[in-house]
C-alpha cells in the first residue's frame, strides 16, 4: 500500500504516533469525566474555543455561563471561581488535544500526498481514519450538549459518553490495525475455531468496554463497593430500579455495575479458555498475552472497586482496559487467514 519501504516506514511511525495520542486522548477524556469538568464550557467553537480566557473578566463570562447549567444550580451551587477554573482546563485540554491530534493526522496524510507516498487504497483508508476523527470531535459536542440548555441532566447523557468512548476505540483499533497491515509480519496459522474465539473474545473487550463507559456515565462504580457480592447478595435486590422498569439495564446503578462484573467474568473464562485451547500451537503467544492481560485487568478492577473507586485507580483501570482492547484487535489481526493480503501497491 506504500510506494516504497522507506515511505512505509515513516507511515508506520506516524501511524505509532497517532495511536499514542489517541491513548493519551482517552485518558485525559477519562480524567475529564471523572472529575466532573465535561460541562464546564458551555458552547462549542472550533477556532476561537482554542483560545482560553485570557483575564478576570473572561473567567467572569465563562462561569456566568456554567451557572446557567443544572449542574450548577442542583450540585455545585457553592463552587468558587477557584474550582471552576480547575474544571474548566480539564474540559479545554481535552478539546485542544483533540484539534491538535486532528491536525498532526491532517498533516502527515497532506505531506504523504506531497511526495507521493502512497497509492489509491492506502490514501482511502487514511482518509477513513481522518474522517473518524472528525465525527468523533462532533459526537463530542453531542456528548457535552445532553448537560446544557433545557435539561435536568447533571451529568452528561450515558448513551451519548458510551457512543463517544467507543468511536475512540475504534479509531486506535483501525489504527493498529492498519499499522499491522503495513508491516511484513507473517500471520500465524491458526484453526478455525481459534479464528473465530480470537473474534468472540474482541467482541466481549468491546462490550465490555461500552459497559464500563455506561458504568462510568452513571457514576455507578462507587455505589456498590462490596465483593464478590453486592450488597450483600449476588444479584442486587435493586437489579431493577422502580420507575426505570427495562430501562434499567441500561440506566440503573445497580444492574449496570453487576452487568460489567458478570461480563469480566466472562471474558476473563473465554480468555483463559482461548489460552488453554491455543496452547502448544502457533497463536499461543497472542493468545497468552491477552489472558494474562485481561487477569490483570480484571484484579486490577475488584481491587478499584473496593478501594470505592478513587480517581487515581479508575482512570488506570481505563487505561488497562485499552490495552486489553489493543491486544484483543491484534489477536484478531494475527489469527485471521494466512492468505490475507497484506499489502499492495497501487
Amino acid at each position: 500500500m506504500a510506494k516504497s519501504p522507506y515511505a512505509e516506514k515513516w507511515i508506520r511511525r506516524w501511524l505509532v504516533v497517532i495511536a499514542l495520542l489517541v491513548y493519551a486522548m482517552i485518558l485525559i477524556g477519562g480524567m475529564t469525566r471523572l472529575t466532573d469538568s465535561g460541562l464546564s464550557i458551555t458552547e462549542w467553537d472550533v477556532i476561537s474555543g482554542s483560545i482560553p480566557p485570557l483575564n478576570q473578566q473572561d473567567w467572569a463570562e465563562e462561569f456566568a455561563k456554567y451557572q446557567q447549567t443544572a449542574e450548577f444550580q442542583q450540585q455545585n451551587y457553592n463552587m468558587t471561581p477557584a474550582e471552576f477554573e480547575y474544571i474548566y482546563w480539564w474540559e479545554w485540554g481535552h478539546r485542544l488535544f483533540g484539534r491538535f491530534i486532528g491536525l498532526f493526522a491532517v498533516g502527515g496524510l497532506v505531506f504523504f500526498l506531497a511526495r507521493k507516498w502512497i497509492g489509491r487504497a492506502l490514501t482511502t483508508r487514511l482518509v477513513i481514519l481522518i474522517a473518524l476523527g472528525g465525527l468523533q470531535g462532533a459526537i463530542g459536542w453531542w456528548m457535552v450538549s445532553s448537560g446544557i440548555g433545557e435539561t435536568d441532566r447533571l451529568d452528561v447523557a450515558p448513551y451519548r459518553l458510551m457512543t463517544h468512548f467507543v468511536l475512540a476505540l475504534i479509531i486506535i483499533g483501525y489504527t493498529v490495525w492498519l499499522w499491522l497491515d503495513l508491516g511484513h509480519k507473517s500471520h500465524v496459522s491458526a484453526s478455525r475455531l481459534l479464528s473465530s474465539l480470537s473474534i468472540v473474545l474482541l467482541a466481549l473487550v468491546s462490550i465490555q468496554m461500552a459497559s464500563g463507559a455506561l458504568v462510568a456515565g452513571l457514576d455507578a462504580g462507587r455505589t456498590y463497593t462490596d465483593w464478590p457480592l453486592m450488597d450483600g447478595s449476588f444479584v442486587p435486590a435493586s437489579y431493577i430500579q422502580e420507575g426505570l422498569g427495562v430501562r434499567s439495564l441500561f440506566e440503573g446503578l445497580a444492574a449496570t455495575q453487576f452487568n460489567h462484573r458478570v461480563l469480566a467474568y466472562v471474558l476473563w473464562g473465554a480468555a483463559l479458555g482461548g489460552a488453554v485451547l491455543a496452547w502448544g500451537k502457533p497463536a499461543a503467544k497472542p493468545f497468552a498475552l491477552l489472558a494474562t492481560l485481561a487477569t490483570a485487568q480484571a484484579a486490577w478492577g475488584i481491587y478499584t472497586l473496593v478501594s470505592g473507586a478513587p480517581l487515581k485507580l479508575a482512570i488506570v483501570h481505563q487505561a488497562l482496559g485499552v490495552i486489553v482492547f489493543i491486544a484483543a484487535v491484534r489477536l484478531v489481526w494475527i489469527t485471521r487467514s494466512a492468505s490475507a493480503p497484506q499489502s499492495a501497491t497501487s
